[in-house]
């Protein structure tokens, strides 16, 4: 911001601009969108690659029970998830997004090399055990040590680059329709790179080794590294200001400080700035949650002479108060969606359960990869962001005269979660009478003869569900949270899927404590009264979302939603 307003008083006096300003205006736009995206399908690939098979590492390599690699799996989701919270912390205040991101991928490439390490040397992995053994040696310290020594590091990576990445890439754009446009392609390249690696990355470490397929994961990293370096000169990099987390901090203390104050309707009594002419006519801060208005109040001792503040954690800017509110008021709107992502964390991982038991040949010769069923919900999400960038949204224009909103999107992505939910449940409920009708309920390694294709139905309606509830919530939040906390107004969307796997573990295990749905065995248990479960929670968190949506009103979203027309 003291970049900008300096260039603008030096143009206003000599009627130029810097050449400096200049030449970073002819920076970003659509040019940069190969090298942004190129970076994220080839990060992507190698690190879901790494991850996306990651249960069946544990299990048939590290000797780890079925359910006790589920529950880990999702705790290492949780935390690469939960990551690009810090990501977007520092890109916002300190290093921008192009320094985090180019730091993050080196990291990534060390943590892929050791897990490549783990795969191709024997001293590195306890010896092999039989599957349904009771003698397995577990793995040593030194052996679990470097496993997740490699996971942390893959995981820090990857939790400075998916979102600080799409916070770089918007930032190249001015128009909200470009915008947009590029989260739906954002997400179709992540997606594209979930398919690549749960379907090429897992069939070579199923079926030629793991050393190979971790070694073509560290490779392709690499590329994106080189990809996105490469471009650097075609960037629009804005440069971070210090923390905005200090400045809402100043604001609460402030306004506890302050609450005996009577506040006031005129403008004339906050505080906008030291430069407070750029601000005239002053305005008051807005009356909703008025509580907070009185840290902006302006009293006797709070600036100096020249209008700098003299006491920072009494007096706070207009703005920064106006921040502190949209945060409060889209808190509620996000906490819905956590209650999205948990059921995905536990299908996810209850799936792959399911396909180890059951018929996975796809024609006479080609078994699928129990991992690569997953790539049904990218598959179905890719097309479906797809058809809806290139055809829905247009047709919705047409009818309506404006695009949908972010809060409409979203709402439908819950309406397909609840679904999908519900369609697992009855697809369960069928292998398990399939169990039971030849007599293998107690045979836990033996073949259900049941096609595993059955269950792709579900992971389809998931994946609908996720092209319409993710691009649309990173969407809201880009354009509702302040500037100064673009990168992680982005982030918030890892945040809920690192919540929603932490709490698809406490589910798990908690299910495990009360029921017995859920034993090693899942021929012995009940999964499908754990989809039922989810479906319930889904369906009164959906009403919960239809009140919160109803109850807020966007600040710096058109009511038009999305439509270019109205925004630009």
């Amino acid at each position: 911001m003291a970049k900008t307003e300096q260039h603008q008083s030096q143009s206003d006096t000599d009627g130029s601009l810097p050449l400096e300003l200049l030449a970073d205006d002819k920076r970003g736009g659509w040019i940069t969108f190969p090298f942004i995206t190129g970076n994220m399908l080839f990060l992507g690939i190698g690190t879901f690659g790494a991850f996306g098979n990651l249960i069946v590492y544990l299990i048939e390599k590290f000797n780890v029970k079925s359910i006790d690699a589920t529950q880990i799996n999702n705790i290492i989701n949780g935390c690469s998830n939960l990551a690009p919270v810090a990501g977007a912390i520092i890109s916002d205040s300190y290093f921008g997004c192009f320094s985090v991101i180019s730091f993050s991928s080196f990291v990534s490439l060390l943590g892929m090399i050791l897990l490549t390490l783990t795969a191709t040397i024997h001293s590195l992995r306890p010896p092999l055990c039989t599957s349904g053994s009771q003698t397995c040696e577990p793995p040593s310290r030194t052996q679990v040590a470097i496993l997740y020594s490699g996971i942390t590091l893959v995981s820090i990576g990857l939790g400075g680059t998916r979102f600080t990445t799409a916070t770089m890439g918007a930032n190249q754009f001015n128009k909200p329709k470009d915008r947009n446009s590029f989260f739906n392609w954002f997400y179709f390249t992540l997606y594209v790179s979930f398919i690549a690696a749960t379907t090429g990355i897992v069939y070579i470490q199923d079926n030629v080794g793991w050393g190979l397929g971790f070694g073509l994961c560290a490779a392709s990293n690499a590329i994106g590294l080189a990809v996105f370096v490469v471009g650097r000169r075609y960037y629009h990099l804005n440069v971070p200001e210090g923390s905005p987390f200090m400045g809402l901090a100043r604001v609460a203390i402030a306004a506890v400080r302050k609450r005996m104050e009577a506040t006031s309707m005129d403008g004339k009594d906050y505080y906008h700035g030291h430069d407070e002419l750029t601000k005239w006519p002053p305005t008051a801060p807005t009356t909703t949650l008025s509580f907070f208005n009185c840290a902006a109040l302006k009293t006797e001792g709070d600036t100096h002479l020249d209008g700098t503040i003299a006491k920072p954690w009494r007096l706070c800017t207009v703005q920064q108060v106006e921040d502190m509110k949209t945060l409060i008021r889209i808190f509620p709107l996000w906490s819905t969606a956590i209650f999205v992502s948990t059921p995905i964390g536990i299908l996810s991982s209850l799936t792959i359960l399911q396909v180890l038991s059951m018929d996975r040949h796809f024609g006479p010769h080609f078994s699928i990869p129990a991992s690569s069923f997953l790539v049904f919900v990218l598959f179905a999400t890719a097309i479906s962001l797809s058809l809806i960038d290139r055809f829905l949204f247009p047709m919705w224009r047409k009818l309506t005269g404006r695009y949908p909103t972010p809060l409409q999107r979203i709402g439908v992505g819950h309406i397909f979660n609840i679904t999908s939910m519900a369609l697992a449940a009855l697809l369960e409920s069928r292998r398990l009478h399939v169990v039971k009708s030849h007599n293998l309920v107690h045979q836990p390694t033996a073949m259900v003869p049941m096609s595993a294709m059955w269950l792709v139905p579900a992971l389809v309606l998931m994946g609908i569900g996720e092209a319409f509830h993710f691009p649309g919530g990173v969407a809201l939040y880009y354009q509702e949270f302040p500037t100064s906390l673009r990168s992680t107004s982005t982030a918030m969307m890892a945040v809920i899927i690192g919540i929603g796997f932490y709490l698809s573990t406490a589910v798990v295990d908690l299910v495990r404590k009360v029921t017995n749905w859920l034993p090693d065995n899942i021929n012995e248990g009940r999964i499908d009264n754990v989809y039922w479960m989810l479906a319930v929670v889904g369906v009164v968190n959906y009403g919960y979302y239809l009140l919160c949506a109803w109850l807020y009103k966007y600040q710096n979203v058109d009511k038009g939603g999305t439509d270019s027309s109205s925004n630009s």
